[in-house]
């Protein structure tokens, strides 16, 4: 079968390799429709996740139609269509049973290497290094789905892929940084970072009732988007001296009630902070650049909420804990706990609440990934959000 494997940093290929079998009872295996890049993919692609090994099958975000089940699987039947979250839950464990999918204790093999870093490994991830269990992902033709009487869902007739297919990930990400906001109606919501997670985490503030979302980023099309699609107000960082007294002068300088940090671990800046960060994570001195942590929680209203739906490894610099301290902050981030949003977003998808598909920019087939990888992460061509086609 075609599926991207990873070599290094920038050098992603497709290749053919064997198609997956069952292994396990409680698998099943998946013939891939619509598979996407995530951004999340592209640290991977910059060189920035350890645990990598050549060869690995990269990609998170997939979906498609059942071909086989192991005999412990009773809920999917070949023929169904499934969307299949990118995390990778037993069901079974104290985690699972409280709600906390992403925090799963038996899914990731390799959890004592995650424990010497955090004190405790969350779930394993389709496509995302050994690190993570070292499964398979899902830019591919097919795909071994672990624990596949829990993770996937089943997708109702009428429902084309492309309107499902984000559910596998961007999503419930998007809305899980919203919710974790606790939002009240009236409140005002700056969110840093437009692309996909950025766009859907505007959408989810609105349904959650906010009054005024404020979008933070520099490259036009996803600026755009934020404003014609999504329907926040929006700041270009490049063209502003400080962020965050831009946000004081729109907010009657209360600041926003809650800052959403959508970029994560490579954050661009333009003051020195941000320049220092760049500096110290290409030679290894620290693994995230953080400037945008920083403004969020500079800039978050007195009792705020600050979200954080973008990817960090490991320890930063500069971290204002006086500013946390000082304003009553309250910091929540994770891994978002798929199997709680799936099912209600695609409901929303259903009544015409939410329509995902306004964020895709290219329609490719896989066998053009390492270019499709290219143009996402320098966004060239207009590019904010690419699906794959494996067949």
């Amino acid at each position: 079968m075609d599926a991207l494997c990873w070599y290094g940093k920038e050098d992603v290929r497709v290749e053919d390799v064997p198609e997956p079998t069952i292994l396990n009872p409680r698998d099943a295996i998946v013939r891939i429709t619509t598979t996407a890049i995530c951004g999340s993919d592209l640290h991977m692609y910059d060189g920035y996740i350890a645990g990598l090994k050549p060869g690995d099958i990269l990609g998170h975000e997939f979906m498609g139609e059942i071909v086989d089940v192991g005999p412990g699987v009773k809920n999917l039947a070949v023929g169904d269509r499934v969307v299949v979250p990118f995390g990778i839950y037993c069901g079974r464990c104290e985690s699972c049973r409280r709600g906390l999918w992403a925090m799963c204790d038996n899914s990731n093999e390799n959890a004592s290497v995650v424990e010497a870093a955090y004190g405790f490994s969350g779930a394993a991830l389709f496509g995302y290094s050994h690190l993570y269990g070292g499964y398979a992902g899902g830019q591919a033709q097919f795909a071994r789905v672990p624990f596949a009487d829990v993770g996937p869902v089943k997708v109702p007739d009428g429902l084309r892929d492309e309107q499902v297919i984000f559910l596998t990930d961007i999503l419930p990400t998007g809305y899980q940084a919203a919710e974790q906001c606790g939002i009240r109606p009236g409140d005002v919501v700056a969110i840093w970072g437009c692309g996909p997670v950025g766009q859907f985490a505007i959408q989810s503030a609105y349904l959650l009732g906010a009054d005024r979302v404020i979008a933070i980023d520099r490259v036009p099309e996803r600026l755009a988007m934020a404003r014609d699609v999504s329907h926040a107000e929006t700041i270009d960082y490049s063209e502003v001296e400080d962020v965050v007294e831009a946000l004081k002068q729109l907010t009657g300088g209360r600041g926003p009630d809650h800052c959403i940090d959508a970029v994560g671990m490579e954050s661009h800046g333009t003051d020195v902070m941000a320049m220092l960060d760049k500096v110290k994570q290409t030679t290894r001195i620290q693994l995230d650049r953080a400037n945008v942590l920083r403004q969020a929680i500079q800039a978050c209203g007195k009792g705020g909420t600050v979200s954080v739906p973008g990817v960090y490894t490991g320890y930063i610099g500069l971290f204002p804990m006086g500013a946390v301290f000082g304003k009553s902050l309250t910091i929540r981030g994770g891994q978002t706990h798929m199997l709680r949003y799936m099912k209600p977003l695609m409901d929303r998808i259903m009544s015409g609440d939410l329509d995902p598909t306004k964020i895709i920019s290219h329609r490719l087939p896989l066998r053009e990934a390492p270019h499709a990888y290219r143009i996402f992460r320098d966004k060239q061509d207009h590019c904010t959000k690419v699906v794959l086609t494996p067949s």
